[in-house]
């Protein structure tokens, strides 16, 4: 699917405002948390009341893509979801030729993002053409690119197989390119753990969960989201061949960082 802008009059979005009620009733026994439909149809809401600083770091994305894209590059959006950084990146970047490929592993993700990056196209002028692939992103050949964002998507892919994914993004890199990854952060030292893992608590009871609902999602997502401490994501990247990294944010135990080729 391929999406061109031509000519568009505002900057208004159009997302679903269905409220993240999924865990709201007791369970008799919580599955492991699944990117499916349920899911999909909350996930705005869900995102904006559990990650701190998650609107701040999507648009910055696309700001800082905006300083790395090279002319006819691909700009990659791996776990793409609803396509929140995929629409950052077609607002921001205006580097000639360039292409914004949004790859995620969900079919759900994909149809919707694709809804939503159509009404992006009925609402903006002079956009970055868009592909939206449905694909593993452990096994796809990634094409040169100047720009790749990982956006709370590594923390899902297995340990294993990190290494060798952020070694294929780094060879795919072009001089002058860069990685944005962002990540839910685990820490070394337990009260600096026990800290702000409190904080982030307070903070989705500020956003109106209640202790069930934060309970079972923490029991439907400790299997499937492995997160890494900081210094963990320095050495990986390190070792997957990147010469520079740098954090950019930091809200509570959720941070995002440019890499550098």
């Amino acid at each position: 699917m391929c999406i061109r802008d031509r000519f568009r009059p505002s900057r208004v979005q159009t997302v679903s405002q269905e409220p993240d009620r999924l865990f709201a009733a007791a369970l008799e026994q919580v599955p492991d948390f699944t990117f499916n439909e349920d899911v999909v149809r909350v996930f705005p809401d869900m995102i904006k009341r559990s990650v701190p600083g998650y609107p701040t770091i999507v648009e910055n994305i696309g700001v800082l893509a905006a300083q790395f894209a090279r002319p006819d590059t691909l700009l990659y959006d791996l776990g793409s979801s609803l396509g929140a950084v995929t629409q950052a990146l077609r607002r921001h970047v205006r580097s000639d030729g360039c292409r914004v490929v949004a790859v995620d592993n969900s079919a759900a993700m994909v149809e919707r993002c694709g809804e939503y990056l159509k009404a992006q196209d009925a609402m903006y002028q002079e956009l970055l053409p868009v592909q939206v692939i449905e694909a593993d992103i452990t096994a796809l050949q990634l094409q040169p690119a100047s720009v790749v964002a990982m956006n709370f998507t590594l923390q899902f892919i297995e340990p294993a197989a990190r290494l060798a994914l952020l070694g294929r993004i780094r060879q795919a890199l072009v001089p002058g390119g860069a990685l944005i990854l962002s990540e839910k952060l685990r820490f070394a030292d337990a009260e600096e753990h026990a800290l702000l893992t409190d904080l982030h608590i307070g903070f989705k009871r500020a956003n109106g969960y209640s202790e069930l609902e934060i309970a079972q999602k923490r029991s439907a997502i400790e299997n499937v989201m492995k997160p890494d401490s900081l210094e963990e994501h320095r050495a990986r990247l390190k070792a997957a061949g990147f010469s520079k990294v740098v954090p950019w944010f930091q809200c509570l135990n959720f941070a995002s960082l440019i890499a550098l080729p």
